[in-house]
């Protein structure tokens, strides 16, 4: 929110998952903003939430689980990738339609905003986790001209974290 605080923010969304809302309530009040909640900026689907999937232990290690892991380009375990990178996109167009002309704050969650990002920059959308430029209360910033995306400006103004930390 500091960082925030002299930008020019006409509206902020959220998921509404709890962090999100937490994450996005003191920037919404230091703009004096209510916070607006969008299902599209949500966490991805997924067949392994709640289950520990690390290697060696948890849900991987039981074969009852390998039939999800069939294909990792989708991915097979939960949302595709590009149903996620369009759901997204719809979240930031309608933000950046209700801000017209101002900023507009979207909060959301690290897989489904690095998705959104190599959705943008043309990239794969399937990924190595560990490699995601994503960190925990980072910023992914949008700039528009008109109806033109001309930059995309990555920032962790809270300082680096570990991108193997989840949660984000």
């Amino acid at each position: 929110a500091a960082s925030l605080a002299d930008h020019d923010i006409a509206h902020v969304v959220a998921s509404p998952l709890e962090r999100a809302q937490q994450t996005a309530t003191p920037i919404a009040e230091k703009h004096g903003l209510q916070i607006r909640t969008d299902d599209n900026l949500i966490e991805a689907a997924n067949d392994f939430e709640g289950l520990k999937v690390a290697v060696g232990d948890g849900a991987l290690s039981r074969p009852r689980h390998w039939w999800k892991l069939r294909d990792p380009f989708t991915p097979s375990w939960g949302e595709p990738y590009l149903q996620i990178a369009h759901r997204m996109l719809a979240a930031v167009n309608a933000a950046r339609v209700t801000a017209a002309g101002r900023e507009a704050v979207c909060v959301s969650h690290q897989l489904p905003v690095w998705t959104l990002r190599r959705f943008l920059e043309g990239e794969r959308l399937w990924h190595d986790p560990r490699r995601r430029q994503c960190s925990l209360a980072s910023l992914t910033s949008l700039v528009y001209e008109g109806d033109t995306l001309v930059d995309l400006v990555y920032s962790e103004p809270a300082g680096a974290s570990d991108p193997n930390v989840h949660g984000a």
